[in-house]
Parts: structure tokens; sequence; C-alpha cells
């Protein structure tokens, strides 16, 4: 397994393999860019079919965080790690605390936080080994306690997003009535569809767990749809909110929906996919923009709780989502070029000396 020539290999800075052979423990950590600041991202938990699928995850991951904290405006850097193995079998404190280890060897470096398969518990036991892990300690907000799981942040960015993205579409100034299909009803999944319930967005919905279909049915009212007809039904979003590559040369044919725009990472198989969603007319919320929300907020939970600098944050999505879209029907360009032409310009000023905090 070459890491090199790896087709998603993007210049990354270092790449660390993991292995604890007392907790089987196994684990990439990605750190791509750091010019803008420590490489924050997710710890990941899931059981890839091979440690080359682990390996395309991790780079494509830490990928994408680079450029969201970029666009994001924040002097974060971008890195991801991954853990091979099934996050509700595999789990054990003793595994937590090794990748823990692990985070710490890297010296800040990178910066771990909850992802898909991980949760503040995780990251806790993490935290008795390194000071390296945000996104786990409780918080106080003027509406109470919460705790420092990103989700509901990550869910109202989207929820921004998604409206910027209907007013450019839709030619629509709210939601009610909108028909969005939801792909994953996890944490970000079912604080979205509540959001857009509650803005009058009717609803479409799968995932693989059962108990979470029947909880947005009874809430939301929400109409289920098996998990491979999902992205298929005549809607106006398509909102995935899983893991990636949904977007591809099986699924992307199939699509009835005007918008693409949801919270799952990597949702393009290849990048060509930017250009087919534009060709077909589809317009497509690039995923590292729209799902900033969680970074954002464990931002806010490193440099100290602002309620309100942390909300107008949130809301700058929508308003770089509607520079895209701009930029990109001027141009004719695929909304995907135009977020890496304006996270890499960032970049390009950070290497002629310009300081981060200019940047954001």
């Amino acid at each position: 397994m070459s890491v090199f020539s790896s087709k998603d290999f993007d210049g990354h800075e270092q790449v660390v393999f993991c292995n604890d052979s007392d907790t089987s423990l196994k684990a990439i950590i990605a750190i791509h860019n750091r010019k803008l600041g420590p490489a924050l991202g997710g710890c990941r938990m899931y059981p890839y079919a091979s440690d080359e699928e682990a390996l395309r995850d991790v780079l494509r991951l830490s990928r994408g965080m680079t450029y969201k904290s970029a666009l994001a405006g924040l002097p974060l850097g971008g890195g991801k790690a991954v853990i091979i193995g099934d996050p509700f079998t595999g789990k054990s404190e003793a595994l937590m605390r090794a990748m823990g280890r692990f985070i710490d060897s890297l010296g800040g470096r990178y910066i771990g936080a909850e992802d898909s398969g991980t949760g503040v518990k995780d990251i806790q036991w993490m935290a008795q080994e390194t000071a390296h892990v945000a996104g786990f300690r409780e918080r106080r907000t003027t509406a109470g306690p919460r705790s420092g799981d990103p989700s509901p942040s990550t869910a109202y960015g989207v929820f921004v997003g998604i409206r910027a993205a209907v007013l450019h579409a839709l030619n629509s100034t709210h939601l009610d009535g909108v028909k969005v299909a939801i792909q994953g009803l996890g944490h970000v999944g079912m604080h979205l569809a509540e959001r857009l319930h509650n803005a009058g967005a009717r609803l479409w919905v799968c995932d693989p767990v059962a108990a979470r279909v029947h909880e947005a049915q009874e809430r939301f009212g929400a109409v289920a749809v098996p998990l491979d007809e999902i992205h298929s039904q005549k809607v106006d979003v398509f909102a995935p909110c899983a893991m990636g590559a949904v977007i591809n040369d099986r699924t992307l044919p199939q699509l009835k929906a005007r918008i693409v725009a949801g919270a799952a990472n990597n949702q393009l198989d290849e990048n060509r996919h930017a250009l087919e969603l534009h060709r077909r007319g589809i317009l497509y919320a690039p995923d590292y923009v729209i799902n900033a929300g969680g970074i954002i907020d464990i931002y806010f939970e490193i440099h100290g709780d602002d309620e309100v600098a942390e909300m107008v944050k949130l809301e700058e999505i929508g308003d770089t989502l509607s520079e895209i879209f701009a930029e990109a029907g001027e141009t004719g360009k695929t909304t995907a070029e135009i977020a890496d032409r304006i996270a890499e310009r960032r970049f390009m000023r950070i290497a002629k000396g310009t300081s981060a905090s200019a940047v954001a």
C-alpha cells in the first residue's frame, strides 16, 4: 500500500499509521496542511473493508478539513484520524486511551475531536492521555448547559446553507413546503430534520437504524424511504448526512433534486462528478463549506465560548455559499472549483506572509 502514489495524496505533511497490540487498535492519522494553524479534525471509527479504503478516506477527509477551515475563516489547518473497527462492538476505554497516546505523540500538530462512529465519551477517554483533543467539555450557554457535542452546530450550519441554496436555485426566501430527502439520521441528520421541520419543510428520510426512522416519522411526519432509494426521490433538496462518495456514477443519473446540500464529508466520489452535477443543472453546495458548523463550534470551545461570535460565524456559511454560487454562475465553473479557488487564495496569502488572523 503506497501513500505517495495514492490518487488521494495531496501533498499531505504527515501520515501516521498507529498500531497498539494490547488493545488491537489500528488507526491512521493524516495531517494535510498547517499553513493556517494546527490541524484540527475529527477521529472517525468505521469497519473499513481494507486498509486501502481507510487510507483513502483519511487522506480525502484531512484535505477537506484544510479547505473547510480556510473557507470558514478559522486559523486552523486540516487533519483527520480514522480507527479501523466497528464502533458498535469494537470500542473500549483502553482502545480510546491508546488512540489518545498516539495523538499526544504528535505534539499538538493534530487536534482530534468526535466524528462518525465516535462520541463525547470516546474523546473524554482520549483526553485522559492527551491535551490535544476537543469537543467534549460541558459548556454553559444562555439556554443552559450543553455537552461538547458539535453536532447541533453542524446541523445549524447545514440548515443555513440549505436556505442559501434554496434562495439561489429556487428563488425562495423560505423553506415552507420545500421537499428535502435526508440520507442518515445520526446526530447531525436528526438535528437537521428538526430544524427543517420547524421551518415548514417536508421530509423524506432513511437510516440503517430503524428506530431513528421511526422517530423522524413520529416527530416530523417524515416519509420513510429504503436506503438505496433516498437519492432518487422527487424532492427539491437531497441532503447526504451519512458517509461519503454518495454522488457517484450509479446515483448521479438518478438524482431528481435541484440541489445537493448536506452534512456528509466527501459527497462526490470523484471530482468529475461536480462537473456532471453542473451540466445537469443541479446546484451543489460544496460539502466542506456547508458542514463547517462543527469545526466552528470546536474552535470557540478551544478559544473561549462566545455565543454571539459563534452564531455570526455559523450564519456566514450561508454568505460564503452565496458568494460561491454567484461566482460559479458568472464564470461557468463548478461550485466545487470556485470553493477550492477561494480557499487556495487564502493559503497563498499565508505563504506570502499574511497572518492567519488577517485572512480570517
